[in-house]
Formats: structure tokens, C-alpha cells, sequence
């Protein structure tokens, strides 16, 4: 429920699916059940539109609502695993 009030999908269908297929991860542990409790703290972990996102969450909420209220309840944790830059600069 978490993932669509949060709207990261349209659909609760769809959320459901991407955790039943084993696509979600809370604080690093594979989960496949819709249901699981999320607490404020856990860190998610989801393929989503062709890329993964790691978030925190903030809060919960009670319903789905705007997009401006969505977007409270969770923090995007930046990709880490190329720190400095420099990785990503082609080499003369």
C-alpha cells in the first residue's frame, strides 16, 4: 500500500505485482508479500521505469493523496556507487 499511496505506480494492481514478483526490497531483504509492514525508517528498494530507486521512508499515510503529499512521505537516497565524478570522465 505504501508504493501507491506514495505514487510510484497507477495502479495498487500493479503494486501488488512488482512484489509479488519479488522486485522489492525493505532494508535489503527480498520481500514478496504486498502486505509487508513499512515502518518510518525502512529503506525500499524497487526497479521502477527502467532504473532503481532506493528511498527512505519519512512517513506514512493513512490514503493515497495529491502528488505534492506523495512526495513527503519518502527521500530519495542518491546513487553512491560512483562517487567523485571523476569514474565517469573518459580518459584522455
Amino acid at each position: 500500500m505504501f508504493l501507491w499511496c506514495a505514487r510510484m505506480l497507477r495502479a495498487r494492481a500493479d503494486c501488488a505485482r512488482l512484489v509479488a514478483d519479488g522486485g522489492i526490497r525493505i532494508n535489503r531483504q527480498p520481500t514478496e508479500k504486498p502486505h509487508a509492514k513499512i515502518r518510518i525508517g525502512d529503506i525500499i528498494t524497487l526497479p521502477i521505469r527502467g532504473d532503481v530507486l532506493v528511498l527512505e521512508v519519512q512517513t506514512l499515510a493513512e490514503r493515497r493523496g495529491p502528488a505534492t503529499a506523495a512526495r513527503l512521505l519518502y527521500r530519495l537516497i542518491p546513487d553512491t556507487s560512483v562517487q567523485g565524478g571523476d569514474a565517469a570522465e573518459p580518459l584522455p
